[in-house]
């Protein structure tokens, strides 16, 4: 006997073509007064797909019942001739029956997922990485224009130029894409930069994936001696200063704190980019090199060239106070949501890994003893993979180091709101714009923005739920896919089977385990030792998971992404940016995670449990 609701358009997508089944066990009561969270089927016209489980992760439909479903919400919506949301029950007979039927109000315009200009947009590179959802408003309209000109300003400080990468908000997704090269736009840099912008380029973009110990001695590592000398204190005095001081100050100083912390915050972003950025570009001669010359010594079954890249010192991974769930400051930074999950085994793993590390390094050396000019040519770029392994670490550990108090700032700005009568809620400061919270035209007029509050939160809350693509457009020529030629080398020449889910080889191994779908701090206590821990991305707060996790799954991120780099450190195998596997796997599937190929395979077998109370195949990392 099972419920439920049903729906004839998607109600987030506004997708005519997709039904969309909810069933819970028994009676229908607890699902349509949202005590109980139901079972979710996504029906199109050629499948029917399980889209959601129960929390306890056991079935109540069939992919036939759940068809059977859909049907008969579409007869009712054909025959009315506008869309569908009915009741409907199955009883112990397995007889359907239709209890009751109304319009759908408010449909959402079914969403359009077009490039918003020429190239390839991306949502997972650059500053995408950090934003695993729509992005609210006053992030949109504040925060995310200050993070992009101080980006801007730390290029023009290094380079003697700004070449802005377009950005833009798609159904409230951040992508951005790289410059086009125009031979305008070549004759602004070199008019500009009086040749050194064009050297420096060359040496951070080309020359770092062909020759980096020669890009390091011409470029990079000056670059990283500005960062570390000046922009790193000058950024951590501010952040302590603006603490400080954002306590006792007007509202008028708030905002201008907020605009000097966010521009500084975009000036370390641009380090950020063109000095830790470059870590995965070298990975990728390395990795070229070991294959043509390494090959039966860094065998996949060893872990590959990324063996090399684990158990370095410095790149432990750490908590901080300012860890982020998101670069959107509406998301709390999470500090003590991970205080009960122990970060470390006592430096067990590192220990291990290090050790693993050292063995690796010997015996690719003693394969080369005969040959003294690869073996140069090995321990230069073993030496500066290394040494830039560590510094993307260290940078991205402190990117978000002002969002407390960024946050902090914008909550305070919203208590004056809230004490004016311009809105209701201190949170609902997110759900203005910049404007609306600099300016004093909204004193005494409670209703006006009010209404607007409620609308762009209601419309976020349906814009974060969307499955947003990873890619839009399609690439230009001279610039290609850059990303998409990293993943390739990463990855090589494998044949995938089929139902098997594709993404990055973001730390190499394989593990198998139950998948636990992660979606924020409030799940955190729920992943188990051995567990595949499945996230649409993870960022700095989720640190302490990678201790339990058996390996780790995303729909976004990169290479160089928080995943990618924790999940080495931890040296438990990571897949990333499978676009969509928080909507293809449920909780309790066993799968099996590659992170050499860049794969997840489900398995349709039930899982036999341990006597430790784990699924058997299970590796702990």
């Amino acid at each position: 006997m099972a419920a439920g609701v049903a729906f004839t358009a998607h109600p987030v997508s506004g997708d005519p073509d997709q039904a969309l089944v909810t069933a819970v066990p028994g009676l229908g009561d607890r699902l349509v007064s949202g005590e109980a969270v139901g079972e979710e089927w996504t029906i199109t016209t050629r499948s029917a797909r399980r889209s959601r489980p129960t929390p306890a992760g056991g079935k109540v439909l069939t992919a036939r019942q759940a068809q059977a479903v859909a049907d008969l919400a579409r007869k009712i919506a054909d025959r009315y001739g506008q869309p569908q949301d009915i009741e409907w029950a199955i009883d112990r007979e397995g007889r359907l029956w239709l209890l009751q039927a109304r319009p759908m109000t408010a449909v959402p315009e079914t969403v359009s997922w077009t490039a918003p200009g020429p190239g390839l947009w991306s949502r997972n590179f650059r500053l995408g990485e950090w934003l695993p959802e729509a992005v609210t408003p006053l992030f949109a309209t504040w925060l995310l224009p200050a993070l992009e000109d101080g980006y801007l300003e730390g290029m023009q400080e290094t380079v003697g130029v700004r070449v802005p990468f377009r950005y833009a908000l798609v159904n409230g997704w951040y992508y951005n894409t790289p410059p086009i090269p125009t031979s305008k736009l070549l004759a602004r840099v070199l008019w500009q930069g009086h040749g050194r912008t064009a050297w420096i380029l060359y040496n951070a973009l080309i020359r770092v994936n062909r020759n980096p110990a020669a890009a390091d001695r011409a470029v990079l590592s000056d670059l990283d001696h500005q960062w570390r000398n000046n922009h790193l204190p000058a950024h951590r005095q501010l952040a302590a200063d603006t603490q400080i001081e954002a306590a006792t100050a007007t509202p008028d100083r708030l905002a201008g704190l907020v605009d000097q912390l966010g521009r500084q915050a975009g000036i370390y972003l641009w380090y950020l980019a063109i000095v830790g950025g470059s870590a995965w570009k070298m990975e990728a001669c390395l990795t070229r090199f070991c294959r043509q010359h390494l090959a039966e010594v860094l065998c996949e079954e060893k872990g590959g060239t990324q063996v090399l890249l684990r158990g370095l010192p410095g790149a432990q991974p750490v908590t901080t106070a300012h860890a982020v769930q998101s670069a959107d400051w509406y998301r709390p930074v999470a500090e003590l949501s991970t205080a009960d999950i122990p970060l470390t085994d006592g430096g067990q793993r590192h220990t291990r890994l290090a050790q693993q590390r050292a063995a690796a390094e010997q015996a690719c050396r003693n394969a080369l003893v005969g040959r003294p000019r690869l073996l140069t040519q090995f321990d230069g770029l073993l030496q500066v993979n290394q040494r830039y392994a560590v510094i993307r670490e260290e940078q991205a550990r402190d990117f978000t180091l002002g969002w407390p108090v960024l946050r902090a700032c914008v909550r305070r700005l919203g208590e004056h709101m809230v004490a004016t009568g311009a809105i209701e809620r201190v949170d609902d400061v997110f759900f203005c714009k910049r404007d609306e919270v600099t300016t004093t035209r909204w004193v005494g007029r409670r209703e006006p923005i009010a209404d607007l509050v409620r609308e762009r939160r209601h419309l976020w809350q349906r814009q974060r739920n969307l499955a947003a693509p990873l890619t839009l457009g399609q690439p230009v020529r001279l610039i290609g896919d850059v990303i998409g030629r990293a993943v390739q080398e990463a990855r090589g020449e494998r044949e995938v089977g089929e139902n098997v889910i594709i993404g990055h080889p973001a730390s190499a191994g394989r593990a198998t385990g139950p998948v636990r779908i992660i979606r924020g701090p409030q799940d955190f206590s729920g992943l188990r030792d051995g567990d595949v821990l499945v996230a649409k991305a993870t960022a700095p707060a989720w640190t302490p998971l990678f201790a339990r996790a058996a390996a780790v799954i995303t729909d976004s991120g990169s290479l160089a992404a928080h995943a990618s780099l924790v999940a080495r450190e931890y040296g438990i195998p990571a897949v990333v940016a499978t676009g969509d596997a928080t909507l293809r796997l449920h909780p309790g599937q066993l799968v099996t995670v590659d992170g050499t190929a860049g794969t997840i395979t489900p398995h349709t077998h039930p899982i036999t449990i341990s006597d430790e109370g784990l699924p058997l195949g299970t590796s702990r990392g």
